[in-house]
């Protein structure tokens, strides 16, 4: 519904700026420009949507032989002692602990078609143990921020819509998105954590955040001591050895069980190139509307008012020219997927605005579609404080997106 309210509005916007232009300008450029954005977007967005095809069926091909070979169920066993202190409620061995580390794990590598079954069935055992059944609990709430905050480890989408578009090195955000995303969950996590009462300096919370904080924090420390061609060398570097290093982990997992890694790849295949055919229609409604928002002025007219108000505190403006996919992405993934290829049409695949729209698109989650889906999957008509605590996630995801994009990309 709320996409819905966004796509009529963008055209309703961009009707109405470019009539006033010709009524008051007799600019009648505009109104032909705004029209023939409707054919040209509507080209990109099957473009982009056939060209993902193949780089979707390759990654969600190996994700599967990860997924058959056990790598999930892995990565589930070591992280439970961290879960069962976020979600005190639920009983020792309930099967709702499972799902939800099958949820956040398919997650992380990028596995949605296996995640979003996971945690709607992680959300009906949840509401099992849930006193009152039209409110949403402590442990749905916990739950969902961490889905809206998005935490990923391979940014499959992002780097494979960069790959299509001609960049130099599309995993170059990797590492980024990895640092936007924690900070985005970690804040998230934590906020909720005082909500609940949960104790933060546990020292498995605390050992396992702060861990991986200080970590981040290591490398940050270190690329500010490099050269902007030292720190752009060296994120490439680690960011295609991990990937490496997850395509060969999951792969030999899948020699290990014995499986058909053949046959694996084949099936996740299959189910990325559904994905991609089923993005198509999506992808060309939010670009077709906002093709003739921007090439109305109204875009313009929105970033122009933005830009004078930071330059006015002396800030740098340049990312501002991203934030359309920052301000899209809790509402709609592919309104914020439009938005990102938007900013990489407008301002070449490797400037700075399109590398910061990629960590943007890769730092959080689609917090309203979220809340929608599993909420609705239990009939929960009170979800609390659910939506504003995953909002804080998403805002600290976005400077944190901000800040490291400055810093990786210059």
């Amino acid at each position: 519904m709320v996409l819905n309210y966004i796509w009529v509005g963008f055209i309703l916007v961009a009707f109405v700026v470019a009539v006033a232009k010709l009524i008051f300008l007799q600019d009648y450029d505009t109104i032909i420009k705004v029209v023939n954005s409707t054919f040209g977007s509507a080209k990109t967005g099957f473009e982009v949507s056939l060209a993902l095809t193949g780089v979707l069926a390759l990654w969600m091909g190996l994700m599967k032989i990860g997924e058959n070979g056990g790598m999930i169920k892995l990565f589930s066993r070591a992280i439970y002692p961290l879960f069962k202190r976020l979600f005190p409620e639920i009983p020792k061995d309930h099967p709702a602990s499972g799902s939800m580390l099958m949820n956040i794990s398919a997650n992380m590598l990028g596995l949605d078609n296996a995640a979003t079954p996971a945690g709607l069935k992680a959300m009906q055992e949840l509401q099992e143990i849930n006193p009152d059944k039209s409110k949403a609990s402590n442990s749905m709430i916990m739950f969902l921020v961490m889905n809206a905050s998005g935490l990923t480890i391979v940014p499959v989408s992002v780097m494979a819509i960069r790959a299509q578009a001609g960049a130099a090195n599309p995993a170059d955000v990797f590492i980024p998105i990895l640092i936007a995303t924690f900070v985005a969950t970690l804040v998230g996590v934590l906020a909720v954590c005082i909500k609940q009462g949960i104790n933060i300096f546990d020292k498995v919370i605390l050992g396992t955040f702060g861990g991986i904080a200080a970590l981040i924090a290591g490398v940050m420390f270190l690329f500010q001591n490099m050269s902007t061609k030292q720190v752009e060398l060296a994120s490439n570097f680690g960011a295609s050895f991990i990937l490496l290093t997850i395509i060969v982990l999951f792969v030999v997992s899948g020699i290990r069980k014995k499986i058909n890694v053949y046959d694996s790849f084949i099936e996740g295949a299959k189910d990325g190139f559904a994905v991609a055919v089923k993005i198509i229609p999506f992808l060309i409604a939010i670009l077709v509307a906002v093709g003739m928002f921007r090439e109305s002025g109204a875009m313009g007219y929105l970033l122009d008012g933005l830009k004078y108000g930071v330059s006015a505190l002396n800030f740098d403006t340049r990312w501002v020219d991203a934030m359309p996919t920052a301000i899209m992405k809790p509402l709609s993934g592919s309104g914020a997927r439009g938005m990102m290829v938007e900013a990489i049409r407008t301002f070449d695949v490797d400037s700075f605005a399109a590398r910061l729209s990629g960590v943007f698109q890769g730092a959080t989650d689609t917090t309203f579609y979220i809340a929608a889906v599993y909420f609705g999957a239990v009939n929960i008509k009170n979800g609390r404080y659910m939506i504003p605590y995953a909002l804080l996630a998403d805002l600290a995801g976005v400077i944190a997106a901000i800040f490291v994009a400055y810093m990786f990309f210059g």
